[in-house]
């Protein structure tokens, strides 16, 4: 057979599945001999080349400039959305609180959280990981307490929550995708691969799932 993939065979095939995580290594943008060799070569055919490829280099600098920003700008959209739900969760287990008895990780999760100074880079997904669980615990009572689905705003906090949660979904694969772009182009030669090289630039990390996530995502639901 001529295709060296053949998805009718099971020879090569993984009854059991294949889970996949994302690797959080940040690859340095580098450049050879060859890219230097290049740059001397240009200023020797004459100034010209030279100067048009400095131009070209300061104009992806101020790409790779822009592209920064709009990851701030992606970031702190999540954030935002994060901060809202953390103010959800705080009014849902006010209301919870009063009615059933909540575990007390559940308790120590919220007090942790209203504790915090904000979210930023270094405890983005922590505290997005803390509202997930929280948030699972409180959505258990919720829909173990008949009494507690009466209650007119916890319902709508509940509401609030799924919704926030779709944005911050949106949100991060926006980022995603900003993230998908500046890692293809600081590899991407001539110009702008020498610009990331010379400015120190390395990949950056995606969002990732977290492990209870992840657990709870392969759990029964019906």
């Amino acid at each position: 057979m001529a295709n060296q993939l053949d998805e009718m065979s099971t020879e090569f095939v993984n009854d059991e599945g294949r889970n996949i995580n994302v690797i959080e290594k940040q690859l340095p943008a580098k450049i050879g001999a060859g890219s230097v060799f290049f740059e001397i070569v240009l200023w020797l055919l004459g100034i010209l080349p030279g100067l048009i490829f400095l131009f070209m280099k300061i104009s992806a600098k101020n790409y790779f400039n822009a592209l920064q920003q709009k990851l701030q700008h992606n970031a702190s959209q999540i954030d935002n959305f994060l901060e809202q739900r953390v103010q959800i969760l705080q009014n849902a287990v006010g209301i919870v609180e009063k009615a059933v008895e909540l575990d007390k990780d559940v308790m120590k999760s919220v007090a942790a959280l209203r504790s915090g100074s904000g979210v930023s880079d270094n405890n983005r997904n922590n505290v997005a990981t803390n509202v997930d669980n929280v948030m699972s615990q409180i959505n258990l009572a919720f829909e173990s307490y008949p009494d507690l689905k009466a209650h007119r705003s916890l319902a709508d906090a509940m509401q609030q929550n799924s919704y926030l949660q779709r944005e911050i979904t949106a949100a991060r694969e926006v980022y995603n995708d900003t993230v998908l772009k500046w890692n293809a182009d600081i590899f991407r030669w001539p110009t702008k691969n020498i610009v990331a090289a010379h400015a120190g630039y390395t990949t950056r990390i995606p969002f990732t799932a977290s492990k209870a996530v992840k657990e709870q995502a392969r759990a029964t639901f019906f």
